[in-house]
């Protein structure tokens, strides 16, 4: 290991070793189980991935009885025999820690490199798919810039619509993005396909160090205290990303995670921009732990713009249209439906209750109002949703009548108050639907953003219609 540390604007490479001893190692293999543990050792001692994940090995000597004396976990003679045994240990009971014990003090007792954190850090994602709080964003490509009368050059402005579909070289973009990055800190990033999921995910990991030698990288140096990770996920054929919430191991305030958070929506696009195409992004105002939702809103998916009640349009298989003069035939029907069928004509004859009749009406109208969304256990679910409403409240007098809409005459005898709510849950609009079907909310009367058809988060709702953070949304 160098002596000297000389700064430089290099990223820090994929097989530079952190102390094992080290808090950041501990934490992100800490939180795999045992199974987890076992199958990222395996992915580090893959022939891909053998040289960036070399494991601490016996020397060629005569003596190897006499080596091994006192070490609990002896090493093994070549990576094979030791991918041997962790192939025996998946077959064998035992605790998370034996594991955990065996990598830092045994197999990995040298340091463990940069790449294998990130495979650990990635493989937690995929154990918890709502571990990391996503907001999505749109790429946005800006207009050529135009002279105005007098010949100045005005500046660059959105062009909200037209749609732009990143595509980029790894290698380049990661050049790119690496350029923005402050001298000050270093950076590492991996790049890797979801195992689930049409996903690109990278792993930016970043230090507060200005070298990426093994001295910044030590027990006692900066990656215990000032080390922060932050994901980007690129959906296949969409024109969103989604940024994850920066997680550090030390103690950061909330402003240095907004900082970095900032830094990267402001390089992102500079390093998807090509000459003469440039992009910029701009938010969707659509936050929540769920891939899988997020893909849904913003992935490369018909339900982008059908939500709610149109959701039953986004099926490609389903072909039924309101403006179809040919009447959809029903399904055939199997002897068991038969039966049923007979039982429900027994039950028309009897003349139903008040309540049966309101709480059948009450499912229809949740029914027409949601579609196919907002189903608890569809997987899709948004934890919260944040809304100011900023309605005009009609006040009783000779300008009862007078409304402020959008600027209009009026606005100062308005009044808006401005009330803030918040819906928090499991699965926010899954639970609205069941209060629409038991008739604790009138789904007829009910706004459309309170099915989610929006494709919102966070927004303020004006005349009834609802307005993403910063004018976003659909």
């Amino acid at each position: 290991m160098s002596r000297i540390s000389v700064p430089t604007t290099a990223r820090l490479p994929s097989s530079l070793r952190v102390n094992p001893s080290s808090t950041t190692v501990t934490k992100i293999l800490s939180r795999l189980s045992r199974p987890s543990l076992i199958s990222v050792a395996l992915d580090w001692l893959d022939e891909d991935n053998l040289s960036l994940a070399t494991p601490y090995l016996r020397p060629d000597q005569d003596d190897d009885e006499e080596e091994d004396d006192g070490d609990f976990y002896p090493p093994a003679s070549s990576p094979e025999e030791l991918r041997e045994e962790y192939l025996s240990l998946q077959n064998r009971k035992g605790s998370k820690r034996e594991i955990l014990d065996r990598i830092v003090t045994g197999d990995w007792r040298h340091g463990v490199s940069l790449y294998q954190l990130a495979i650990a850090d990635l493989q937690y994602l995929y154990d918890h798919p709502t571990s990391q709080k996503w907001s999505a964003y749109k790429i946005v490509p800006l207009k050529a810039p135009t002279e105005d009368d007098n010949g100045e050059v005005q500046p660059l402005e959105a062009d909200k619509t037209s749609l732009y579909i990143p595509r980029f070289h790894p290698s380049l973009f990661l050049k790119s993005l690496q350029a923005q990055i402050l001298p000050d800190i270093k950076a590492h990033y991996n790049l890797d396909r979801h195992k689930t999921l049409p996903l690109l995910i990278l792993r930016i990991f970043v230090i507060d160090s200005p070298y990426n030698t093994p001295l910044s990288l030590s027990s006692t140096g900066n990656i215990d205290t000032g080390s922060k990770t932050i994901l980007i996920a690129f959906p296949d054929g969409s024109p969103n990303i989604f940024i994850s919430k920066p997680t550090s191991t030390g103690p950061t305030g909330a402003s240095e995670s907004k900082s970095l958070r900032a830094l990267l929506v402001e390089g992102i696009p500079k390093a998807l921009s090509l000459p003469r195409q440039r992009v910029t992004l701009q938010s969707t105002s659509l936050t929540t732990r769920n891939l899988e939702e997020l893909l849904d809103r913003r992935g490369a998916t018909r339900g982008n713009a059908a939500g709610g009640g149109w959701s039953i349009y986004a099926d490609e298989k389903v072909k039924e249209s309101p403006l179809s003069t040919v009447l959809p035939s029903p399904p055939l029907s199997d002897a068991a439906e038969e039966e049923e069928r007979a039982v429900g004509d027994k039950k028309r004859r009897e003349r139903p209750t008040v309540e049966e009749r309101v709480n059948k009406r009450a499912k229809l109208v949740a029914q027409a109002r949601f579609g196919d969304t907002a189903r608890v256990g569809d997987g899709k679910g948004v934890e919260r949703v944040d809304l100011v409403m900023e309605d005009v409240f009609k006040i009783e007098g000779d300008d009862a009548d007078r409304m402020d809409i959008d600027g209009e005459d009026g606005e100062e005898e308005a009044w808006r108050p401005k009330v803030r709510l918040t819906f928090h849950g499991s699965h926010v609009f899954a639970g609205i639907r069941q209060l629409v079907e038991c008739g604790v909310i009138d789904g007829e009367r009910m706004p459309g953003w309170m099915t989610g058809e929006e494709g919102v988060t966070i927004g303020a709702v004006r005349n009834g219609r609802i307005r993403g953070h910063k004018g976003s949304g659909l």
